[in-house]
């Protein structure tokens, strides 16, 4: 087919957009708290959260004033020059994960593709460039860009673009004998999220990282971890590997949470691990911008406070004890309660996608998830009688998902 003929059979669609996204039929023209407002004035309980990136909810004050405030001194400026932001969010981010170097990015994406260039980049500085293994897990979320789909779990993102890339290997989640027998002399590092999130809310074990941790140190296998979702005080502390007594990655990738709706990002190391990345191995245009570190330095501040992580574990206890019952209520629906935190994913007997609508006919938002799991993923300051709300909600959800089960019958 000709490039002529290609462009007179492609139809064009009508909003001009590219048909990548599944979306639903609303439009948002505010947002404030846990409440989103369509165009037609109509309120939503919004449990998705930007599926885990407003985690202070919306137009939130302090971060609204942040962006004010720097928008009227400095937008952008060069990487080429000093950028005073960047070292003070760099050192605090340093300070909390105990690690050592940072490199700022626009998403979380780009967040793991510093990641892996760093592991790689590590091996070839310390004279072992044979050593490109990235070790991922099915079910597995990364990004959207070429390496971070490499490295993930999920093989339909890879459709239509080319074979998986060399030196990505995928194996089943928490399986820590195949992880044994699978690191070996080319492995560079070890991929995972403590939390997954889009495969269906599985949480690996305190022993789980513990044990990665172990291989790493044994084999000088690079671990990383992506906290993009988990991250952030999702779980109820800082970071989900916290949890795990005696763990620390190498490389931790951030974002989200971390500007509170502005697109930045982070791939944090220790210096060990960053020791390759000298002058001219990595680079960004828009990446640590004035504008993005205001507002993350802002979001550290809410984030950051003991008592948002004591909401969190409260209001993430009321709704799992909630959920639970739910599950006993409706086992023809709900079949298992998983997560951790504020991050929870309930896996369905029932379609997964029908549940979202009939959570949004009730005006509530869920994310949709991989194991036919639908996730709540709600503002981090989510009040006990919100909380209360949303178990209201997906319990009629629940009941409308009985009702077209039955009818279908």
């Amino acid at each position: 087919m000709t490039e002529k003929t290609a462009h007179q059979a492609a139809s064009v669609p009508s909003d001009h957009i590219m048909g990548v996204y599944n979306r639903a039929p609303l439009a948002f023209e505010r947002g404030e708290g846990a409440r989103l407002f369509t165009t037609d004035g109509e309120a939503y309980l919004d449990c998705m959260a930007g599926i885990a990136v407003n985690a202070l909810g919306h137009s939130h004050p302090k971060l609204v004033q942040a962006v004010k405030d720097q928008a009227e001194k400095l937008w952008h400026v060069s990487n080429v020059f000093k950028i005073p932001g960047q070292e003070k969010l760099a050192k605090l981010l340093c300070d909390l994960t105990g690690l050592d170097e940072v490199f700022f990015t626009n998403s979380g994406a780009e967040a793991i593709e510093c990641a892996l260039k760093t592991a790689r980049k590590y091996h070839w500085a310390n004279g072992a460039p044979e050593r490109i293994d990235i070790i991922g897990f099915e079910g597995s979320f990364h990004g959207r860009t070429l390496a971070a789909v490499n490295a993930s779990g999920n093989k339909a993102y890879l459709e239509g673009f080319g074979p998986r890339m060399p030196g990505f290997v995928q194996l089943p989640f928490g399986d820590m004998e195949a992880l044994r027998a699978a690191v070996g002399p080319t492995t560079a590092a070890i991929i995972v999220e403590p939390v997954q999130g889009e495969g269906g809310a599985r949480a690996l074990t305190e022993q789980q990282l513990q044990e990665m941790r172990a291989l790493c140190d044994e084999t000088g296998t690079l671990l990383i971890l992506d906290e993009i979702q988990c991250g952030l005080g999702r779980t109820g502390k800082l970071f989900a590997w916290e949890w795990a007594s005696g763990v620390k990655p190498d490389i931790v990738a951030i974002a989200k949470a971390l500007g509170g709706g502005f697109p930045v990002g982070a791939c944090v190391t220790s210096a060990a691990a960053g020791a390759g990345m000298t002058v001219g191995a990595h680079g960004s245009t828009y990446g640590g911008n004035p504008l993005a570190m205001a507002v993350a330095l802002a979001s550290m501040e809410e984030l950051t406070k003991p008592e948002l992580m004591d909401n969190v574990r409260e209001v993430s206890g009321y709704l799992t004890q909630q959920f639970n019952g739910l599950k006993d209520r409706y086992p023809d629906v709900v079949l298992d309660i998983r997560g951790k935190g504020l991050l929870i994913g309930l896996k369905l007997a029932t379609n997964n996608r029908e549940f979202m609508q009939h959570a949004r006919d009730q005006h509530l938002l869920l994310a949709g998830g991989g194991d036919n799991c639908v996730r709540l993923l709600p503002p981090l300051n989510l009040t006990l009688d919100e909380a209360r709300e949303a178990v209201e909600k997906v319990e009629r959800a629940c009941e409308a998902a009985r009702a077209k089960a039955k009818s279908a019958a």
